[in-house]
């Protein structure tokens, strides 16, 4: 358990109730609550990327799940409370749902160079695409046949997907089987991927929009 590397995702909503000298100062706290996890093998990445008011975190957790309150309470008075099923929380699980790879060990996730960008951005679905996109997503991860970027992970909340991956990419699939075609990646574009993505205008025209990192730190 304690060499297992496990992905997690968490979606927050900021409030408008601070100030840019407050919001700045606390997440410098959770800056360095998350190198802290990092420095004493707990976790291999975390990055926390926004837009507007909604934040995206992103955990590669070594061992026991590293919960956002265990490096993000500074946050916590600058955060909306989603409602929940046994309690309130700040932080709401994004349901992982699509990745290239499963790491096998510490030693298998390490990267051996450090990549020059570690990208999140999201992508908003029409709702009544939600299921289909889903369906073929995980019939892709299912069959494992699919190349892309090894760090590669997209979850999904409502109807808000949310991708983190690495450039340059390492290129793998499930099964590390590069000698087999995909045949589920041809019923995906089978039902033309591009009618499930709501193309809003701060997106250009693309599926997914690139956000801006509030901080990223990696092993």
């Amino acid at each position: 358990m304690k060499d297992t590397i496990t992905r997690y995702h968490y979606r927050g909503s900021l409030t408008k109730e601070y100030c840019d000298a407050d919001l700045s100062a606390a997440i410098s706290c959770c800056t360095v609550g998350a190198q802290s996890l990092v420095d004493n093998g707990k976790a291999m990445t975390i990055a926390l990327y926004h837009h507007k008011h909604m934040l995206f975190l992103y955990v590669e957790a070594i061992g026991e799940e590293c919960r956002p309150e265990d490096f993000c309470s500074a946050l916590t008075p600058y955060m909306q409370l989603w409602p929940g099923i046994e309690k309130n929380r700040v932080w709401a699980d994004m349901y992982h749902i699509y990745y290239h790879a499963v790491p096998e060990s510490i030693e298998d996730w390490k990267r051996t160079t450090k990549p020059a960008l570690q990208r999140g951005r999201i992508a908003f679905l029409y709702p009544d695409k939600l299921y289909s996109y889903i369906h073929h997503h995980l019939a892709i991860v299912r069959e494992g046949l699919l190349s892309g970027d090894k760090y590669q992970s997209i979850a999904l909340h409502e109807n808000i997907l949310f991708s983190y991956f690495e450039e340059p990419k390492t290129m793998i699939n499930i099964r590390r089987d590069s000698s087999l075609t995909s045949e589920a990646i041809k019923e995906w574009m089978a039902v033309d991927p591009e009618s499930h993505f709501m193309h809003l205008p701060e997106c250009k025209g693309a599926n997914f929009m690139f956000l801006p990192a509030y901080f990223v730190v990696q092993l």
